[in-house]
């Protein structure tokens, strides 16, 4: 096996060569400040291809949360209790291996494989062994964090961690969206514009730099944690006993009923790549899903 690994990453290796060799022999000279980069991006390009389905991120540190405050005290304004961003300082250094992240969140077709394998219980919206009609692309919703949790394992796979969840939303660049630095509602599944989630991959031009789609909008995620304020957040004391399991990635469900001006406010927000969410890992809710992680080496 270490053998096997040793040759792939020689084979990424004598490509990387191959393609700055093709670029001087253009005369193209890439800033060094840019070379990490294009070469981390051309290592997932030729990594992806040894993890069907999967698109590989590469590892290294990178900036998580953010140190901004709502400082204009528009959540309290909305009515919602916590200031927003609280939840996400400090901004720190996360640094974390190379990992293999689902391309899509998994779906019903996914799913009843795993429910007729193993016998699990299926979602309360299906029928026995069968989901609902015309839904085999949607994401799979109403499992629980505990079935997430089995089926990454009996597919050989582990829900990712919240770093590695923010890690592929954001990107190298640390963007405040999967697909950029400014709001575009038409680019996800979100705010009960569809009343309901969407095939997976609908919208195309919402993925996350390296190739993941659906990382805003759709469904929640379960991820691997559970919640906890960041170290050194000042802002809320750490719970004793956890006892909700951090969410990420909103979905399409609606936020409640607020004029359109107000729910653009709170969808901007929401949809952040370093927005954080829990639920009861025993719930069943129909607007949170999952997807699957596994380790590079």
């Amino acid at each position: 096996m270490r053998e096997v690994r040793g040759r792939k990453h020689q084979e990424v290796e004598r490509r990387v060569s191959e393609w700055a060799r093709s670029a001087r022999s253009f005369r193209f000279v890439l800033p060094s400040p840019l070379l990490p980069l294009a070469l981390s991006l051309f290592s997932a390009v030729a990594c992806t291809q040894s993890k069907p389905g999967m698109v590989y991120i590469p590892g290294g540190p990178f900036v998580m949360g953010t140190d901004q405050v709502d400082a204009e005290h528009q959540a309290a304004a909305y009515g919602i209790i916590k200031p927003w961003f609280e939840d996400e300082h400090p901004a720190h250094t996360a640094n974390i291996p190379s990992y293999y992240l689902d391309r899509y969140e998994v779906t019903n077709a996914d799913y009843r494989v795993f429910v007729r394998a193993t016998q699990r219980r299926p979602p309360p919206d299906w029928r026995g062994l069968r989901h609902p009609p015309g839904l085999a692309r949607h994401p799979v919703t109403s499992a629980t964090w505990d079935d997430a949790d089995a089926y990454c394992r009996w597919a050989h796979k582990r829900l990712p961690t919240e770093a590695e969840w923010e890690k592929a939303a954001r990107g190298f660049e640390g963007r405040l969206y999967p697909w950029g630095e400014r709001f575009e509602q038409d680019r996800a599944n979100l705010g009960g514009a569809r009343n309901g989630a969407s095939t997976v991959g609908s919208y195309p031009s919402g993925q996350s730099p390296l190739g993941v789609h659906d990382l805003v909008g759709n469904v929640w995620e379960w991820t691997a944690d559970w919640y906890q304020p960041y170290p050194g957040n000042t802002d809320a004391a750490p719970a004793e006993t956890p006892s909700r399991r951090v969410l990420r990635g909103s979905s399409w469900s609606g936020v409640g009923h607020f004029p359109p001006e107000t729910l653009q406010a709170i969808l901007t927000h929401n949809a952040r790549g370093s927005f954080r969410f829990s639920a009861d890992p025993n719930g069943r809710l129909n607007d949170v899903g999952f997807r699957c992680a596994k380790d590079a080496e």
